[in-house]
């Protein structure tokens, strides 16, 4: 009869040794899902006259990860984007759990080893909706997923940017 006390001790023991360790991160504080802005990248919005462009890349580089293309009030944007040879001749995106596959036109890349990419898009599709309001997208290749995200001064360029477009 003493040996059930005794497990029962150690039971309670091993149950306030599991109470006293330190949270895991993920207790302490939940994420959000959205990515960190990576140092030096962000996203860029030129405007001229009735064009304007939204790129993600190094400022003043030829270093461009997507570009986001529209007129003045259309609807329409003209996406471009980098992808490795032989890559499948698509654009995919996602933002916030949304995603969206664009069949592309392909070319070599004149400035990057790999294939240059445009396809069209509308501005009412739910992968940029989402992009509006999160504030990041994402772009796959493969089963490699490339997340964007702009830095804190940078936020109001997105919304910007649709609100130009349409």
């Amino acid at each position: 009869m003493r040996l059930i006390p005794l497990v029962t001790l150690s039971g309670l023991a091993l149950t306030a040794a599991a109470c006293a360790t330190a949270p895991t991160p993920a207790m302490t504080s939940p994420s959000s899902g959205a990515p960190a802005p990576v140092e030096s990248y962000d996203w860029f919005l030129h405007q001229d006259g009735d064009e304007a462009r939204l790129a993600y890349g190094l400022e003043e580089s030829d270093d461009l990860r997507i570009g986001l293309d529209c007129r003045r009030g259309s609807g329409k944007l003209d996406l471009s984007a980098v992808a490795k040879a032989g890559a499948r001749p698509e654009i995919h995106l996602e933002s916030g759990g949304d995603t969206e596959r664009y069949p592309a036109q392909s070319e070599p890349s004149e400035l990057h080893d790999g294939l240059f990419l445009t396809a069209e898009a509308r501005t009412s599709e739910p992968v940029f909706q989402r992009f509006r309001r999160v504030g990041w997208l994402a772009v796959w290749q493969g089963e490699e997923r490339n997340a964007y995200a702009p830095h804190p001064p940078s936020v109001d360029r997105i919304e910007r940017f649709f609100a130009f477009c349409g």
